[in-house]
């Protein structure tokens, strides 16, 4: 299974889901891009740590860069904004979860976190779920 995960930076959302997938189905070809890549933000980095899960060698990736020959599905996590829609006919799925950063600077480090474990704990349960979620997600 080749999965797209689509948000608009591809800097937290979409970076944990292609983090979880590449967990849960091994064998599996797990995809993040953004319509505005930027890079993957530490507090994303620093909160899927805490559940045991590294994503620190993943990179932000212009959704220009991917061929979607061969997708199996796409899931876009935006909520507040519009994430972009690869043509053709590969079968898509909204998942509408709020972008924690933020560039209040108002905010100091720990509120900072909560924001980002919020938007973490809004995928877990597609996590505890297990690798069905993901493929029901992407079924009809």
């Amino acid at each position: 299974m080749r999965i797209l995960f689509l948000c608009v930076a591809n800097s937290v959302r979409s970076q944990r889901a292609e983090g979880l997938v590449r967990r849960l189905l091994p064998g599996s070809e797990a995809l993040s891009a953004g319509g505005n890549p930027s890079r993957v933000n530490p507090y994303a980095i620093e909160v899927m740590a805490e559940i045991g899960l590294d994503i620190s060698a993943q990179r932000s990736k212009s959704v220009a860069q991917i061929d979607p020959e061969g997708l199996d599905g796409v899931v876009r996590l935006g909520a507040e904004e519009v994430c972009r829609v690869l043509p053709g006919r590969v079968r898509g799925r909204h998942w509408p979860i709020r972008d924690p950063a933020t560039d209040d600077s108002s905010l100091t480090t720990e509120p900072q976190r909560e924001r980002f474990r919020s938007a973490r704990d809004e995928i877990r349960p597609h996590r505890r779920a297990g690798a069905g979620t993901y493929t029901r997600a992407l079924s009809g």
